[in-house]
Formats: C-alpha cells, structure tokens, sequence
C-alpha cells in the first residue's frame, strides 16, 4: 500500500499534510513514527490509574500528533477526549469518548503497517 492509499483509506487528505512535510518520503517517515509514539499507551494508562491530569496531557499529545500528521479520523475523537479531561480532577465520563479514541487508534495503525 502507498502512503496516498493509507491516507486515502483513512479519510484523510494526504495532499495537505504533503504540501506541509514537501516531500511523500518525509509524510512516511513521520507517518510511520506514529507506530512508535507513546501518547496513546500513556492515555490508556493514565485513564485505567484514574490519573485525569496525566490523561490530559496524553490526550493532548496524542491530538496534536495526529493533527499535524493529518489523522483526521483520530484527531476528532482525541479532540473530544482532551477537551472533556481539560481542567477535569476525575476521568468521569471519559469511557466512551475513549472507546472513540480506540476504535480509531486501532484503525490508523492497522493502516499504517500496511505501508510498513
């Protein structure tokens, strides 16, 4: 699978993030360095200790890496998660936008080693 057909089968719109990393090598690059980053194992964790402060900043990260990287498909749900935990001192009311964050983490990195 191409990068543009990973992107493609995610919804997302590889030619915009192509236009900000200027070349298809470098969106792999990035792209597949997602594989490796630890924002989505540190949200699962911090949520399951009840951690709401540390599940926040997790859940930040993990949006913005997504939104440069162009994840459209998990940066809507992760932007929800982040925006419910912002200021938050419980993680009340987090398990199904969590659920959301999941279903689509699971299905980017499915995506991504495709291309692996």
């Amino acid at each position: 699978m191409t990068v543009r057909e990973c992107y493609e089968e995610l919804g997302s719109d590889f030619d915009k993030v192509l236009s900000r990393l200027v070349s298809e090598a470098l969106v792999k690059k990035f792209a597949l360095k997602f594989l490796d980053d630890p924002s989505f194992g540190q949200l699962e964790t911090a949520l399951a200790d009840k951690d709401a402060e540390t599940a926040f900043r997790a859940a930040h990260t993990l949006k913005g890496i997504c939104l440069n990287l162009g994840f459209d498909n998990l940066f809507a749900p992760s932007q929800e998660l982040t925006e419910k935990l912002r200021g938050a001192t419980t993680i009340e009311g987090t398990d199904e936008l969590f659920a959301a964050v999941e279903k689509e983490y699971d299905r980017t990195c499915e995506a991504l080693r495709k291309i692996a």
